[in-house]
């Protein structure tokens, strides 16, 4: 073995380094899509992603003789630390060759940086928090992630465990093909209804003319709904307001559904197009040598998208246990099916949310993917 050195990211350079290793990771991998290089180096800038007013990243690079072989992000989210386990810390972004040294020194230095500011676990990975993507795929390697989903090649999990790491908890998928009529189940169906029948109960789609007030309700509900949930953590609103503008180009309000009960919100739903179908033409790039192929490779690849994930949900705590979920589910479906969509994604749910992975069978879902968060000590 040759010289395995580790470094912190230090200037553009490193910045680049760090963000172009999954080219050589996945040279091989054909479900691999490569994200945008400028919407990649915006993440990692502490000016450009709001994660960076509350927490504190450090990116590694794991290098043999000069060439990349491996990177990681150690983290600290305050808000995290004050909701869950003042001890915890965690890592995200992680990406290696098949190579258990490079892995363990990057997982070791990591653990380090998080001891010297009194943290004692680590969690991860969260790439920085359950906002944003996590997990390491453990099961369902045989076609390509949806959007905002993690990939990764199929020796990480040995990775991990060969480095001391254990399971804290599983992410579900579940692929759910559209019917001929667009139509749930009966029996949800009949849970929709009554769920309707409340004089109280208004399902509706996000209206484009109350952009910001639809989306500022999401966010209150997102909050609620989430506040107990496992490793989650409050969106704060610049946090928000960053993730509304990224999206905002692709969000159909049709699939957009909010539950208003006596006139207040909810509960929410929101499915968006897997962009990864398109973006997948661009290999990560918009442009090159100045002209637009990638842009015109995406544009052209998004006609054929034919599937949708449902991202996010939530329903308040107070009114829980009233069908809304069947609801709201049951709008956005027969939205689906009208627009042109012939399969849905739920994810992720923790595979101990027994109503919502029951929910999912009953839609006639089928698990497909498995996404794991691992942990061990640090310091």
């Amino acid at each position: 073995m040759t010289d395995l050195t580790v470094t912190p990211v230090r200037g553009r350079a490193d910045t680049t380094a760090f963000i172009r290793l999954p080219y050589a990771v996945y040279r091989d991998d054909p479900h691999w899509v490569a994200p945008l290089e400028r919407e990649r180096r915006a993440f990692l800038d502490p000016g450009r992603n709001p994660f960076h007013d509350t927490g504190t990243v450090q990116l590694f690079l794991a290098r043999r003789s000069g060439r990349t072989v491996g990177r990681i992000a150690a983290v600290v989210d305050p808000r995290f630390t004050e909701r869950h386990d003042p001890k915890c810390g965690h890592f995200g972004l992680f990406e290696c060759a098949d190579d258990p040294e490079a892995a363990e020194a990057l997982f070791d230095t990591a653990a380090v940086w998080l001891g010297e500011r009194g943290l004692t676990r680590m969690l991860g990975p969260l790439s920085f928090s359950t906002n944003d993507e996590c997990g390491v795929l453990v099961d369902g390697f045989g076609g390509p992630p949806t959007m905002l989903m993690p990939h990764n090649p199929s020796y990480y999990p040995g990775l991990l465990a060969r480095c001391g790491f254990t399971k804290a908890k599983d992410l579900l998928s579940w692929r759910i093909p559209m019917s001929a009529d667009g139509e749930p189940p009966a029996a949800v169906r009949r849970v929709a209804e009554r769920a309707l029948a409340a004089p109280d109960v208004v399902v509706r789609p996000l209206d484009p003319g109350r952009f910001d007030a639809d989306l500022a309700a999401v966010k209150d509900i997102y909050n609620d709904a989430w506040a107990e949930n496992y490793a989650a953590v409050p969106m704060t609103d610049r946090e928000f307001e960053h993730t509304v503008r990224q999206l905002k180009p692709i969000i159909r309000p049709e699939l957009l559904q909010i539950v208003e009960v006596g006139g207040d919100p909810a509960a929410f739903t929101l499915w968006l197009p897997d962009t990864n179908q398109a973006l997948a033409a661009a290999h990560g790039r918009l442009t090159t040598f100045g002209l637009p192929v990638g842009l015109v490779r995406i544009t052209r690849a998004a006609r054929r998208i034919d599937r949708t994930r449902a991202v996010t949900s939530g329903i308040k705590k107070a009114h829980r246990n009233r069908g809304l979920a069947a609801a709201m589910f049951a709008r956005a479906q027969r939205a689906a099916f009208r627009l042109g969509y012939t399969e849905t994604e739920l994810s992720w749910i923790l595979e101990d949310n027994r109503d919502a992975n029951r929910y999912a069978k009953a839609v006639g879902g089928q698990l497909f993917r498995t996404h794991r968060l691992y942990e061990r000590s640090a310091g």
